[in-house]
């Protein structure tokens, strides 16, 4: 018996490493309207309290460690809280404030404490400190879906508009903010990539570069990481999950890294 890992969908997590690590995926809410505009929703208190009563009965009662999309992004969350309320001591609710392969590595890394026999505190203690290590940005073709959305703040889109026709933003207390100024796809790379090697300091980096149809780019993007990454840093590349790439439009391109030490 062991304790199990719950995610949902936000976190796009491959199918083959949920499988091995036999992490719970919950899918979220995708749909389209008469226009063809997509749009999501979270999921609900009962969804997650029967996905949670399950895992309980699979884990043989040993506990949850749930990681959601962060709160400032979707009603999961609180719905998450809800649900654990049924299940007091038992459901733990991670409070993650970041979105995609952040909450992904942060999942793999609790899963395989739990493997490992760990109590529900190490592995939500694994989560939480993943999690401390971790950092997110965000490279848009266009800015209009995430802040149609309430995804990014009015302000934020109109700076990043006038300063830069392509900018990076970097997800921040569970927020974007913008990051960095660029104006072609070639640069924007290189500035990305040298975010990362002043906050790794010569650390090995996990590195999950995910994309919205944008598979050629996404891999151009991760052939330059791994030349310039630490040694025995690893890169992942991994579409854009569909409730991520409904506000992020197409040519988007997220990087997710977990670093040595927190910031």
């Amino acid at each position: 018996m062991t304790v199990r890992v719950v995610v949902d969908s936000a976190a796009g997590l491959p199918a083959e490493i949920a499988e091995e690590l036999d992490i719970t995926v919950v899918p979220m809410h995708v749909m389209e309207d008469a226009d063809g505009e997509g749009s999501t929703s979270g999921l609900t208190a009962l969804e997650l309290t029967a996905c949670y009563a399950r895992q309980l009965e699979r884990g043989g009662d040993e506990g949850v460690v749930a990681l959601h999309l962060t709160k400032t992004m979707s009603s999961t969350w609180s719905a998450a809280v809800t649900a654990s309320g049924v299940f007091p001591g038992t459901v733990r609710v991670v409070d993650t404030d970041t979105a995609g392969m952040a909450i992904g590595a942060a999942a793999m890394a609790a899963a395989t404490v739990a493997r490992e026999g760990g109590t529900l505190e190490q592995c939500e203690e694994m989560a939480v400190n993943t999690l401390k290590r971790a950092e997110t940005w965000l490279y848009l073709q266009q800015v209009e879906g995430l802040r149609k959305s309430g995804r990014l703040s009015t302000g934020t889109a109109l700076s990043a508009t006038l300063l830069a026709t392509k900018p990076i933003l970097r997800m921040h207390d569970g927020k974007f903010e913008l990051a960095a100024k660029t104006r072609t796809q070639t640069k924007a790379f290189a500035r990305l990539a040298e975010l990362v090697l002043e906050r790794a300091d010569g650390e090995p980096v996990f590195a999950a570069v995910q994309h919205a149809d944008a598979a050629d780019a996404a891999e151009q993007f991760a052939l330059m990481l791994e030349e310039v990454l630490p040694q025995h840093s690893q890169v992942l590349v991994e579409p854009m999950v569909d409730v991520l790439a409904t506000h992020t439009g197409k040519g988007a391109i997220g990087l997710s890294v977990i670093f040595a030490e927190p910031a």
